[in-house]
């Protein structure tokens, strides 16, 4: 088995402890309760976390920069949360973006079934043409 780098170990615990930090510590009306910690990258020399996160609430992109905007003026916070935590040397500064592919994914999803639904009826059509083609002249 792989032993797991130590950058990809810190991103789920940061993934994990801000996920309860957002749910059970922070009092600012404007993040939210249905706020999700979808992906953590850690930088190879542990010094920021970019922190991915959705929102059922913000559904418009100027609610969306706000979330984002309020979550890194908290990352001091964050940051000294997450350091009485862990005994590590230091903790990565917390940078939050807002991740779109939880949105995009139903739509890409669609898409891709249109385009499967469109490859199989031109598929069809191809196969009615070459078998009645033979048919009509009764030679190959």
């Amino acid at each position: 088995m792989l032993a797991m780098s130590r950058d990809l170990k810190v991103a789920d615990f940061i993934r994990d402890e801000v996920a309860r930090i957002i749910q059970m510590e922070m009092r600012d009306p404007r993040v939210g309760m249905f706020v999700s910690v979808n992906d953590v990258k850690v930088s190879k020399d542990l010094s920021f976390a970019d922190i991915y996160i959705s929102s059922l609430q913000a559904t418009g992109a100027e609610e969306q920069r706000e979330l984002i905007d309020v979550l890194n003026k908290a990352a001091g916070f964050f940051r000294s949360t997450l350091a009485k935590r862990h005994s590590m040397r230091t903790t990565p500064k917390p940078r939050f973006h807002y991740d779109a592919l939880v949105e995009s994914g139903p739509k890409l999803e669609a898409l891709i079934a249109h385009a499967v639904a469109s490859n199989q009826d031109l598929d069809s059509e191809v196969n009615d043409d070459v078998s009645g083609g033979e048919s009509d002249d009764g030679q190959t």
